[in-house]
């Protein structure tokens, strides 16, 4: 009986997912530790700590709960783009896009505050408009003209990217390349702070924090309590055996990467509505925030919920490592740390496929303390005085 209950906790999604996890933050702080150690020795394990600690690294109270709110506030729009990512991925689809679709949620929110001075909630609903538009246009090459996603959606990256410059180029200061800032400009563009604010003593806390966490939550509903939920992961599942059951897997497919895509943009409007950050105009690479929402996404095991906790490490590890020892270790290498662990964070579904594997193993009897019922591939049955009953 106790091997049969071991077994079937290491068969729970779960504890697989947390597991895997945690290994690959495990393994990518010790990554980081080991370079340290090789550039200075001396500073490797304060260096660690720092990175590790972020906002404690203030003495004071208040500067700890100033700069944890800033940690939130980046927390923010890499929570829904690991949601976009997730999403799309339930569905069967890999959105790369979502660093294209932040981009035009981006151009859309700022444009439309800083030009045409609209309330928050316009502009929001703007940039969520603009990200599902471009999550659509992949969509539909996928579903009508079979174009891969990944290669549509890497194209519109750019492209995207270079329109939103020239849009966002009519509402830049003069003498810089930075758009102008929301609050001095348009402050009824301005997420409303809710009293976060004072609370954080930080003037950039908004909605935007309980906005991306109800999103977090509203996704899990749709993808595991409702029919349209269960229509677009048959469909990502096998979408011949879904139109075969009537389904319409050709606007499934559409509709999944308008959602996906939506995701994105409004994470672009929970973060530059805050005024926390200009946009720049002359930039030539995409944000990498699109980018590291694949890491959370697999980081918190392809969930939702998961996805929440992961977008906060990695912001928090990112956060952590600018404020390392200069006169020791270059300006980089905190970036360099921190892409490391978000690289690591990849391999957290082959990790969590091969404990998955070897719990299996266990259960069908190649392991130690494999219940002989499951061995045999039956159910136990009670034995009785007289035999089988």
């Amino acid at each position: 009986m106790e091997g049969k209950k071991r077994a079937s906790f290491w068969r729970n999604k779960v504890v697989q997912s947390l597991l895997a996890s945690l290994l690959c933050i495990v393994i990518g702080l010790l990554a980081g530790f080991v370079v340290l150690l090789v550039i200075n020795p001396a500073g490797a394990l304060n260096g660690i700590l720092t990175i590790i600690k972020n906002f404690f690294y203030y003495p004071s109270a208040t500067a700890r709960l100033k700069y944890f709110g800033s940690t939130l506030v980046k927390t923010a729009p890499l929570l829904m783009c690991s949601l976009s990512v997730l999403f799309a991925y339930k569905v069967g689809l890999f959105n790369i896009g979502a660093a294209g679709q932040y981009v035009v949620g981006a151009g859309a929110c700022l444009y439309c505050a800083l030009a045409l001075h609209l309330p928050w909630y316009v502009c929001l609903l703007l940039a969520v408009a603009a990200g599902a538009l471009l999550g659509a246009v992949s969509g539909v090459l996928k579903a009508c003209l079979n174009v891969n996603e990944v290669i549509s959606c890497i194209m519109l990256n750019w492209i995207s990217l270079y329109l939103v410059n020239m849009l966002l180029n009519n509402v830049k200061e003069v003498a810089s390349p930075y758009t102008m800032v929301v609050n001095n400009y348009s402050p009824g563009s301005v997420l409303p702070s809710l009293g976060l604010d004072k609370l954080f003593s930080n003037n950039y806390m908004t909605l935007a924090i309980p906005l991306s966490v109800l999103a977090a939550v509203l996704i899990w509903v749709l993808l595991e309590k409702t029919k349209l939920g269960y229509e677009l992961k048959a469909t990502g599942f096998n979408k011949f055996a879904a139109r075969y059951c009537g389904m319409k897997e050709r606007r499934n497919v559409i509709l999944t990467m308008a959602i996906a895509g939506g995701l994105a943009g409004m994470g672009a409007g929970l973060f530059y509505l805050t005024g926390f950050e200009q946009w720049q105009c002359t930039q030539s690479s995409v944000p990498a925030m699109g980018f590291n929402g694949i890491a959370a996404a697999f980081l918190g095991g392809l969930h939702p919920i998961g996805a929440v906790f992961s977008s906060y490490f990695i912001q928090h590890i990112t956060s952590g490592g600018a404020y390392l020892d200069k006169s020791m270790y270059s300006a980089q290498i905190s970036d360099f740390i921190s892409a490391l662990i978000i690289y690591l964070c990849g391999f957290v579904l082959f990790i969590k496929q091969r404990i998955g594997r070897r719990a299996a193993r266990a259960g069908d009897g190649k392991g130690p303390g494999a219940p002989a019922a499951e061995a045999a591939g039956t159910p136990e049955r009670d034995q009785g005085e007289g035999g089988e009953t």
